[in-house]
């Protein structure tokens, strides 16, 4: 079970860790971890073969997962360092990004992820203005031969990324971390409790943890972290920086629908695409002009999710296709990577997918600082904050099944005031919970002298 785990992802797998752990003495934590982690290696490698027949990106630069070809940095230059594992802490840091540029203009920027989708959010949003690279496998010489290729000033770590040889190494070097983003939910806080003594020493490396809540940073201290190095400075995935031109776009695809009653389905999983169908149905015998549009998550899912919609007998256009969406076009399927946002302002009602099945969820803060009304199902836990705020502001609604989630929509798509009124609440709660990012800045510029 261990290594099945350990497949899944770095962070999935750590979070697991602390159930074998326990056995071991203190230690000997990390001696274990890192040999366990070898013996997966041959299995990390079928996994990315495995993943590459569905998405070719996995077959692609293992040079770099692995420290081979290490990022080509400029020697006379120093390098902030900022790692955000996937799309979504790609978009969380992007205001952190532009704030560090702007004040250290001399420096040069290497952003690491270890996602296929991650990367190309990077290259798409900074081309050649900064150094990317895939994170390499936390093994304990791949990581030092990393960190000594990179020598950044500082570093930032989006999210709960605790891993034990990359913080280990950069402890040893003097390298200052930050930890950004943080949250701990009570789940992972009885998880690293059976670990105390190495939790302690990894939290009490960070010279910076930015919880993102005061529960959060309640957690971490209760964990070992030092008090006086964790703040609660606010969720920075409440920095929604939408381009102006999105809804001009949105507008002009909008116009060629005609007055169609738009509901979009986004970063659907396996397993929700049916659900979601299901309730397109129950949907439609009330409102005959839907359109539904899909989005998958994965990019490795757009063929499947597309002959699923064809199956179930509708008629459907591809993203891809650049047809004319008619009248009797019932599901547009997005299978192209970066235009979410312009599908959420051509929506008149947005569900977040991953929460209609056990994934935990997606960022709802896009359509809602979009104005429109969202509505979530019952598997939230990667976002559990965020989603309970929105529902007592009375800008999301929770739905458990597909008869749920039709209703909610059928009541909203015949009811515009109240849409509008959810959308507003949205964008009001976004703008209160603004400014964690330029607090991130003031504590990295007070602790971290460079």
């Amino acid at each position: 079970m261990f290594i099945q785990v350990l497949l899944l992802s770095q962070s999935s797998a750590y979070a697991i860790i602390p159930a074998y752990f326990s056995l071991l003495y203190e230690s000997d934590l990390r001696v274990f971890y890192n040999i366990v982690f070898t013996l997966a290696v041959p299995f990390i490698l079928l996994r990315l073969l495995w993943r590459g027949t569905k998405a070719s990106a996995y077959f692609k630069r293992w040079d770099e997962r692995f420290a081979i070809t290490l990022p080509s940095v400029n020697k006379s230059k120093s390098v902030i360092w900022v790692h955000a594992v996937s799309m979504g802490e790609v978009e969380a840091c992007r205001p952190l990004v532009a704030a560090i540029q702007s004040t250290y203009p001399e420096h040069q920027i290497l952003i690491t992820t270890m996602t296929p989708t991650g990367s190309t959010r990077v290259k798409a949003l900074y081309a050649d203005n900064v150094i990317h690279c895939y994170l390499p496998y936390d093994l304990p010489v791949i990581m030092r031969r990393f960190i000594q290729a990179i020598q950044p000033v500082f570093g930032v770590i989006m999210e709960t990324e605790l891993w034990p040889n990359l913080i280990h190494h950069c402890r040893k070097q003097n390298i200052p971390l930050v930890l950004a983003n943080a949250r701990m939910s009570e789940r992972s806080l009885k998880g690293y409790q059976r670990i105390p003594s190495l939790t302690r020493e990894i939290l009490q490396s960070f010279t910076v943890i930015a919880a993102q809540a005061q529960q959060d940073r309640e957690r971490f201290i209760e964990l070992g972290a030092d008090r006086d190095k964790v703040h609660a400075v606010g969720n920075l995935k409440f920095e929604v920086n939408l381009s102006p031109t999105i809804v001009e776009q949105a507008e002009a695809i909008r116009s060629m629908w005609g007055n169609r009653s738009v509901f979009i389905a986004a970063s659907t999983h396996e397993g929700e695409d049916e659900i979601i169908l299901n309730a397109s149905r129950q949907i439609r015998a009330q409102v005959p002009d839907l359109l539904l549009i899909i989005v998958p998550r994965h990019p490795e899912r757009f063929d499947k999710v597309a002959a699923l919609c064809q199956r179930a007998g509708f008629k459907i256009l591809r993203r891809s296709e650049n047809g004319l969406c008619r009248s009797d076009i019932q599901i547009l399927v997005i299978d192209s990577m970066g235009e979410l946002p312009i599908f959420y302002a051509c929506s008149d009602i947005a569900f977040v997918g991953g929460s209609l099945v056990p994934t935990g969820g997606h960022n709802i803060l896009e359509p809602a600082a979009l104005s429109r009304p969202v509505i979530v199902g019952p598997h939230v836990f990667n976002f559990a904050e965020i989603t309970q705020q929105f529902i007592t502001a009375q800008a999301a609604i929770q739905v458990g099944n597909a008869e749920m989630l039709a209703t909610t929509v059928i009541e909203l798509l015949k009811n515009p005031p109240k849409r509008t009124a959810m959308g507003e609440a949205g964008q009001q709660l976004i703008k209160q919970s603004q400014g964690g990012s330029q607090r991130l800045l003031n504590l990295i510029k007070y602790n971290i002298h460079v």
